[in-house]
């Protein structure tokens, strides 16, 4: 690599504000995918600082590098196998004990890194006193004081990354004791090592380390190593020997003497006032994470984001409608008639319906990001465990469940992050039915026709018939095809803190540039292919019954017959929902070749829908197959082709049942 150029690892713990640090580096630079390999995600950016091109890989939070989830093992295979330049270890100050958890392990890798103490303004508004030259000092570190969502310390915490960079400093500088036995246990196995090809690779006395612990990756790299087993008998008798000497097993000694080694550290660097303070987070939490008051805050505050959404988004709706309108009379006398066609009914009617909501859901991304910014979705989860605990589940649970209402597929693939497989699994079968964004043009579109005067409360009420279904299906399922017992749920609670601006719009871009780029690939695609079926064969009036399209509508309409949108319309309208859920909009709007602001009007009267019709079809929106994509997502965190069908077949089959249930019912009450 050119000599100006670095490459830097970000670690540290969730809530360590690790993610605002990568921001602050990074700005609009950077760009998001998935590790090779795995569905983790992985997040990279770059920056130029001091005549430097530094390219920054914000690694996944982890509490530790012991390889237990794919998160940990994502984060430190990049550390041992890539080599960056700097590791910068990004630490909530104000609790060192637990963050520090993670250094110490970076010491033993005896890797270059960087210590940034961050939420300094918190310390100082506790009162904690912190030494950050003897943490340097007994670390053998480098320690950068931030404040990251103010943007402090980042050009020093920049220059500490180029000087580390160019000196190495700290790789190995300090090694951390266990104990008479077991350092002598750890220098047996590095004489055992000596000469394996992954000792070569990797720092011996880490790999000792590895083993005494129990690692199972690198007891795996072993077993498919040559010359091994000099070293792994060496290792069950280190076991069996400290096991006689101790009386525990050597994983619980080796992290009680990291613990012991932080301990001893905080004693000298660490002081705290003698009677602390309640801070606001304490304060707050008496009222948001009460037993009583806990789950009715939480409905208030998702109903006051979905008045946020229609209140704040209908006058930009209203401007982009415009827009579309005036496009569409200009070009709607475009020659020949087919090209006409094509532009005005295809790409305007289809597309537009669908780009008018852009407004909308970037609304709904920033109220989410808001409530994950400041801390409150910990509590949110906190607050339903008690009643996820009564399904079989825990609060852990409810983080996908959450994330869902941005996009499905993330909110799938955070289910890695629950331990116990049965858990893991019944939440990712009915996390599809959380109403993601890509559903929210269906039902602005239709709360905007047919409820006009209650539109929060109806988008709210389909918010949480999502929650209330995937609930009873969670506990259909751990009484039934998963039963078996609930881990326990342990979460720490993050303090409160306000969101930067900057946070805000990053946050929104990466989630609402997946649906302008689906609005280009996907829903464009399926736009014109719809477009094409409505004009064949040639010579049929355009979107009629006797089309392809209206054939193939025809021939599915009478399964949705019962749940009273038996029209062809809309029965291809849900067939191609299937590929990506905005196009459900989208291919109303190429059949009926009007843009959204016509669209609601042209459904009520062409179909003679009710509002009765429109809630029944926003049932079955809401809750059936999931889109490809996020198939696609269950498929790769289940790694099973059963589990996938399971899912789509079973949630359609639930979506048919409830909108007929909603529409049949709801004719005895409305004549």
């Amino acid at each position: 690599m050119p000599k100006n150029q670095i490459v830097v690892a970000l670690a540290g713990n969730p809530n360590s504000g690790k993610t605002t640090v990568f921001n602050n580096l990074t700005g609009a630079r950077q760009h998001v995918g998935n590790w090779p390999g795995v569905t983790v995600e992985k997040k990279e950016g770059s920056c130029s600082y001091d005549g430097h091109e530094i390219t920054v890989v914000d690694l996944p939070g982890v509490y530790s590098l012991t390889a237990y989830s794919p998160d940990e093992v994502v984060a430190r295979n990049f550390i041992v196998d890539e080599k960056p330049d700097v590791v910068v270890d990004i630490v909530d100050a104000t609790n060192l004990e637990r963050n520090l958890y993670l250094a110490v392990q970076l010491m033993e890798m005896e890797v270059p890194f960087i210590l940034a103490l961050n939420m300094m303004d918190e310390v100082e508004s506790r009162q904690y006193k912190i030494d950050t030259e003897a943490v340097s000092r007994e670390m053998g570190v480098p320690v950068v004081q931030m404040t990251a969502n103010r943007n402090k310390g980042t050009a020093e915490l920049l220059s500490e990354v180029v000087r580390s960079a160019e000196q190495k400093p700290g790789a190995g500088n300090i090694r951390l004791e266990y104990g008479r036995e077991v350092d002598r246990e750890i220098s047996r196995l590095m004489e055992a090592l000596s000469g394996n090809d992954l000792a070569r690779k990797y720092s011996p006395r880490w790999l000792a380390i590895k083993l005494i612990e129990g690692d199972s990756e690198i007891i795996n790299k072993f077993e498919l190593s040559s010359n091994n087993q000099s070293i792994l008998k060496t290792r069950e008798e280190s076991l069996s020997y400290l096991k006689t000497i101790y009386g525990d097993d050597a994983e619980t000694i080796i992290a009680d003497a990291r613990y012991g080694f932080i301990s001893g550290l905080l004693k000298d660097a660490l002081k705290k006032p003698a009677l602390e303070r309640v801070n606001i987070s304490d304060k707050i939490d008496k009222f948001v994470i009460n037993r009583w008051l806990g789950i009715p805050i939480f409905l208030l505050l998702m109903y006051g984001v979905f008045q946020f959404v229609f209140s704040v988004g209908t006058p930009f709706m209203d401007w982009i409608d415009g827009f579309f309108g005036w496009l569409g009379g200009y070009t709607s006398g475009i020659s020949p008639d087919w090209l006409g066609s094509l532009v005005t009914d295809g790409i305007l009617g289809g597309l537009g319906s669908v780009l008018i909501f852009i407004p909308n859901i970037f609304l709904l991304f920033i109220a989410i990001s808001i409530l994950e910014d400041s801390g409150y979705m910990a509590r949110a989860a906190f607050v339903m465990d008690r009643l996820m605990h009564k399904i079989g589940l825990h609060g852990r649970s409810f983080i996908p469940m959450i994330l869902g209402f941005g996009c499905n597929i993330p909110g799938i693939m955070a289910c890695r992050t629950i331990e116990n497989p049965k858990d893991r699994l019944t939440t990712i079968l009915v996390n599809p039915f959380m109403l993601c964004g890509a559903r929210l043009p269906i039902f602005v579109l239709l709360v905007g026709t047919f409820f006009p005067e209650n539109q929060g409360l109806v988008l709210f009420s389909m918010y949480l018939l999502g929650i209330i279904v995937a609930i009873l299906a969670a506990l259909v399922f751990r009484k039934t095809i998963l039963k078996g017992e609930s881990s326990h749920f342990v979460m720490e609670l993050p303090p409160y803190r306000l969101p930067t601006l900057f946070g805000i719009v990053i946050h929104m871009w990466e989630r609402g540039r997946m649906f302008l780029v689906k609005a280009g690939t996907i829903i464009f695609g399926v736009v014109l292919a719809v477009w094409f079926l409505s004009s064949m064969p040639w010579g049929v009036e355009y979107a009629s019954v006797d089309s392809w399209i209206g054939q193939i509508g025809s021939f599915i309409a009478p399964v949705f017959a019962p749940a009273g949108f038996g029209q062809w319309q809309a029965s291809v309208s849900v067939l191609f929902g299937f590929l990506a859920k905005e196009v459900v909009v989208g291919t109303m709007g190429a059949i009926f070749g009007v843009e959204e602001g016509i669209l609601g009007g042209a459904i009520a009267e062409q179909l003679g829908w009710t509002p009765l019709i429109a809630l029944s079809f926003m049932v079955f929106c809401l809750l059936y197959v999931p889109c490809v994509a996020a198939l696609g997502a269950i498929r790769g965190e289940t790694k099973s082709w059963k589990w996938t069908g399971f899912a789509a077949l079973y949630t359609t089959v639930v979506a048919w049942v409830l909108s007929v249930l909603v529409y049949q019912i709801g004719r005895l009450f409305v004549q």
